[in-house]
């Protein structure tokens, strides 16, 4: 942390009872947000005045607890699933863990200077870029909870409304977030045009350009931030050293209302982000009740089996993966990367104000507006913009077969599990988790763990339970849930009673129901008594050996995630 001014040591929130064990949890995932670990205090009236905070000095992450929408003891962090339940405070979080990864210069208080300032509304979008640049998965969080941090700040702000500092925050917050990837054009055109009719084209032209280059600059420059932020002062017109003026309780004015309707739209879309579709049309009210009946027996069965983090009484050892192993997972990684990676994509922006071609009826329709003495909203001027389509975060989740009939099969399934494991959870923002079911379900790598080492695992169960070990990643992962490109790999001989059978496709059908691919895959060698099922809604492959088939595992994953 480069410090240009040293913060004093602030009053610590102390969470007690559901909040303490709430913020133990939230603590346990901080590392793989922030890539370093960082204690966090989670209780309603924390952040110093803020949804959340961090505090360099400590260090400490802060987050106010009134911005959880259920009740403290039922939330369960470390299952991804869950997190969908409570966005906001899961993207306050995300926020401040990306200001503990890579808001390494410490500028003065922004009261100090105008300068000072400046660098803080900067370092927001810069920050918020350099982290969905490592972690792409992040971002529709950070969406969840941007529109409180953009009022808050806007408002903490203080200036007069239509003033050039106003509206410079505005683009700050707004418009810097949309070059950032955060926000969509579409969701900040009628800012930009409030800002651009504020200051000018041309200003607002040089504050883009400012911000961007931030954008670029790295963690740790110090020197780069502040000359940035004494060149946002220049341009409009303010004194760098100059103290701000005292903060002043902001009027209705057009830029406010302007942003208040992004903040109508950004929510509205993060509401329907995070609200699955109804699985089914009114009406059907018995399979209403079964979706529902498996959601909450996924959920049950992941806090169940990933509350242990003991090891699985199968495990025998572990060893380094081989060489084949290891280039196996480097090729399946090329390949996940390439099946979910993002594009390009255009949008239409319509304006009130140039830039844009003009149609003639929006002018007519805006003129008549004005006639009959209304507010014009026609927008005659519209463009085309191309944006950045961000790659979804990905979840993969593998379940090995440790089941008597699988005793001669054990090495290639734990070869096969690493390397699924291994290529999936080397691509920025994925998920994966392993478990090994028998007679019971036991948790082999938790959500977000990156195996370093290749688990041995002996066979010694009479039987197995594969509809529990579906449920226990579909809860753990959100396997049945949209957002995310999803994967379930199962590793077996599909040798099963026909309780499990059943069972097991009609879990299968409702992930594939939901745009979750699944293959399965199976010794070439399969048990010698008996029919084997045939699987309707997974791909099956032939298992030999995982680093020499791996092609074949490549594309299977490939047309599941992109089917």
């Amino acid at each position: 942390m480069t410090a240009l001014h040293p913060p004093a040591p602030p009053a610590l929130a102390t969470p007690t009872g559901a909040w303490r064990k709430l913020s133990a949890a939230m603590t346990a995932e901080i590392p793989a947000i922030a890539g370093r670990p960082v204690p966090v205090a989670c209780a309603p009236g924390a952040g110093l005045g803020h949804p959340a905070c961090y505090i360099p000095g400590v260090p400490v992450i802060e987050v106010d607890g009134k911005l959880l929408d259920v009740k403290p003891a039922s939330a369960n962090p470390a299952s991804p699933a869950d997190r969908e339940r409570y966005p906001v405070i899961w993207g306050a979080l995300t926020h401040e863990g990306g200001h503990a990864a890579h808001s390494k210069v410490c500028p003065p208080p922004a009261g100090k200077a105008n300068w000072c300032e400046a660098a803080h509304l900067l370092e927001e979008s810069r920050m918020e870029a350099a982290q969905v640049t490592r972690r792409p998965g992040d971002r529709r969080w950070l969406r969840a909870t941007v529109s409180k941090l953009i009022l808050g700040d806007f408002t903490a702000a203080g200036a007069a409304p239509g003033t050039p500092r106003e509206a410079a925050s505005a683009a700050a917050l707004v418009l810097a977030r949309r070059d950032a990837g955060i926000l969509e054009p579409a969701e900040t055109a009628d800012v930009a045009a409030q800002v651009e009719k504020a200051i000018g084209a041309g200003a607002l032209k040089r504050l883009e350009d400012t911000w961007q280059t931030a954008h670029q600059v790295a963690d740790d420059d110090a020197r780069t931030i502040v000359r940035l932020a004494r060149r946002w002062c220049r341009i409009l017109g303010l004194d760098p050293d100059a103290p701000p003026p005292a903060p002043v309780e902001i009027d209705l004015s057009d830029l406010l209302d302007a942003i208040r309707d992004a903040i109508k739209a950004i929510s509205a879309a993060v509401e329907a982000d995070f609200t699955p579709p109804p699985p089914f049309p009114p009406g059907r009210q018995a399979e209403r009740d079964a979706e529902n009946t498996a959601r909450i027996d996924a959920h049950r069965a992941s806090r169940e089996v990933f509350a242990r983090r003991d090891t699985p009484p199968a495990v025998t050892g572990t060893r380094e993966p081989r060489d084949g192993e290891k280039a196996a997972a480097r090729r399946l990684t090329r390949t996940l990367r390439d099946a979910t990676a993002g594009g390009r994509d255009t949008v239409t922006i319509t304006s009130p104000v140039p830039p844009g071609r003009l149609k003639m009826r929006q002018v007519v329709a805006a003129d008549a507006q004005r006639a009959a003495g209304a507010r014009p909203t026609a927008e005659p001027f519209t463009r085309t913009r191309s944006r950045r389509v961000p790659a979804p975060p990905l979840r993969v989740g593998i379940a090995c077969d440790i089941s008597g009939s699988m005793k001669a099969f054990t090495g290639p399934v734990a070869s096969a599990a690493w390397i699924l494991a291994r290529a999936a959870s080397s691509l920025p923002g994925a998920t994966t988790a392993t478990v090994l079911y028998g007679e019971q379900v036991h948790a082999l790598t938790h959500p977000g763990q990156a195996p370093g080492r290749v688990t041995d695992f002996k066979a010694p169960d009479g039987t197995e339970q594969l509809c529990r070990a579906i449920d226990a990643l579909d809860g753990a992962l959100g396997l049945s849930q949209p957002g995310a490109a999803r994967l379930l790999a199962i590793v077996s001989d599909t040798h099963y009673i026909p309780e499990e059978i059943a069972g097991g496709q009609r879990r299968i059908t409702r992930l594939a129901k939901t745009g979750c691919g699944v293959i399965i895959l199976r010794p070439d060698d399969p048990y010698p008594w008996g029919d084997q099922h045939e699987w309707a809604d997974a791909q099956v492959i032939t298992l030999t050996d995982p680093a020499d088939t791996i092609e074949v595992i490549a594309r299977a994953a490939t047309r599941a995630l992109t089917a």
